[in-house]
């Protein structure tokens, strides 16, 4: 698996195809049907078809001058907010589309559905604002588009912000109220972690019209590769906390491919636990800076997100997950100082089955990088058994895009993980290369009861290679919490995974955070 920069993967990931177009029903000349109200049991229908057909691999490329087109010249192209469809139908939403170029070739299909019948939006320049883009050729009604986005009020009535967009590969992106893009969701990984990675596509788009005012909207997708095809129903709850609920049925092309399901992917560069990139006045860049998983046993797991120097994969293996996400918990503008990139803004992803998932893993990958554009961060949950070729699989999840999302942390929760030299500040004492000192400060739940008697506490240490020499807990009144220290030693060459949590008596206080260390 390679790091690709955000502005360019979600738009080169997928090698683009001509579009795939079903023969029309035969129809009864004396007696014509009225047409079937358009459902998601005809998306399904649809990528049932196309699995059978063989895939088209061949690329594609935006029609000239949109081929030629850098990055700042692809988004100097606006669309209309005058054109702007389902505006007037109701209160709530209104869709704009994105046009071709730079890096986004591969045209998609995008029709809106009123009264159960299903409507392409035909392609026409009036809807654009070409900026710097000059272009004296006609393009055909049927160019298509580079995807869209939903506009939505989420933080003023009176004003339209982007709330979704899909736009490249099997790429999405949503947002609740006071919050700014950063992590991404995916349709689908395929084979992620290995180098015979993939990236699935959505060819076409169905928007439902939305009830007059409403903040519900629904939206089919149909996805293809070389790998699977798949209909896919997005149910997209716009307000504080977006939600959206997906349901998909896969039809696998062959069998035995490694699917990543309900994949997150995320940027992190650097952080209070990972000095090893530094980048000027910025102490911390990142989308997200831990994984949080809960395990079907209800153990709260959380997982700080590293920069490694070599591409690192961990998993959490599990039967029937209880969910699992990227979250961004830092909130302090102080830990980014970044005016323009509003990095304590980013929304946290979680993802949560709908129906039972089986027996799997959550997988995550890190990879390196020295640029904060790359997203180097994947999370996703992996069946143990693969999808069988031909036979539908099916699955169902939502994803909530929030800030604080306290009902994650019932009990106290990790707020900083640092990791410093196995000596006291100022010790003469030999610094030995292969043991570590970790510093986990816990805040929230019954935390600060124990602030005057921290002796109360203990720390419930393992570790799986290695042996802990020191264990301390101090009381942290910054944080209305408790600083956990832990001082490591491990064998040259070796990687042990780390696991903590607080408990008084028999009553666990914490969720456990659990760290992937090594002295390679």
């Amino acid at each position: 698996m390679i790091s690709f920069s955000r502005r360019h993967l979600i738009g080169a990931a997928a090698a683009a195809s001509t579009r795939f177009i079903l023969p029309a029903a035969a129809q009864n000349e004396s007696s014509p049907a009225p047409p079937a109200s358009f459902s998601f049991d005809e998306v399904i229908r649809r990528a049932q078809e196309l699995s059978a057909a063989p895939f088209d691999s061949s690329a594609s490329k935006p029609p000239a001058p949109f081929d030629a087109l850098d990055y700042d010249a692809w988004r100097d192209i606006r669309f209309k907010r005058d054109q702007a469809f389902l505006a007037g139908a109701n209160g709530g939403f209104r869709l704009e589309t994105f046009h071709l170029g730079f890096l986004y070739g591969r045209a998609v299909t995008i029709n809106t559905i009123r009264d159960g019948i299903a409507t392409p939006i035909p392609y026409a320049p009036a809807l654009f604002d070409f900026g710097r883009v000059k272009n004296d050729k006609p393009l055909p009604v049927n160019t298509g588009f580079a995807g869209f986005r939903l506009l939505f009020p989420l933080n003023d009535p009176h004003v339209y912000d982007e709330a979704i967009s899909f736009l490249g590969a099997s790429y999405f992106r949503f947002l609740g109220r006071d919050q700014q893009y950063g992590l991404s969701a995916r349709g689908l990984c395929v084979e992620a972690g290995t180098a015979k990675e993939s990236f699935p596509f959505f060819r076409e788009f169905w928007i439902t019209t939305p009830a007059p005012g409403g903040n519900q909207i629904m939206i089919f997708a149909l996805l293809d590769s070389e790998a699977t095809t798949g209909a896919y129903k997005f149910t997209l709850t716009a307000g504080p906390e977006s939600v959206i609920e997906i349901d998909i049925t896969l039809f696998p092309r062959r069998s035995g491919v490694k699917f990543g399901l309900a994949p997150l992917t995320s940027m992190f560069l650097t952080g209070e636990n990972d000095r090893r990139v530094r980048d000027g006045f910025r102490n911390e860049l990142h989308d997200s800076d831990g994984l949080m998983v809960h395990t079907s046993a209800g153990e709260w797991l959380w997982r700080p997100i590293n920069n490694p120097h070599n591409e690192r994969i961990s998993s959490f293996l599990d039967i029937n997950a209880k969910g699992f996400g990227l979250l961004q918990r830092d909130r302090a503008f102080q830990s980014y100082q970044d005016l323009d990139l509003a990095y304590e803004k980013r929304p946290s992803y979680f993802v949560e089955p709908l129906k039972d998932w089986g027996r799997g893993r959550v997988e995550l990958i890190e990879l390196p990088t020295l640029d904060e554009t790359n997203d180097n961060v994947v999370a996703s949950w992996t069946p143990d058994v693969a999808p069988q070729q031909g036979a539908a699989f099916s699955f169902a999840y939502r994803i909530t895009a929030g800030l604080e999302m306290p009902r994650l942390t019932p009990n106290g929760r990790v707020v900083n993980t640092f990791e410093a030299p196995a000596r006291a500040l100022g010790s003469t004492e030999p610094l030995n290369p292969n043991a570590r000192r970790f510093l986990v400060d816990f805040a929230g739940g019954d935390l600060a009861y124990y602030l005057i008697d921290p002796k109360q506490v203990q720390a419930v240490v393992s570790t799986t290679r290695g042996r802990v020499t020191r264990t301390d807990i101090t009381a942290n009144p910054h944080i209305d919490g408790l600083r956990a220290m832990i001082d490591i030693v491990l064998n040259p060459g070796e990687t042990t995974d780390l696991r903590l949590f607080l408990r008084a008596a028999d009553r666990t206080l914490t969720e456990t955070w659990t760290y992937l260390w090594s002295t390679v």
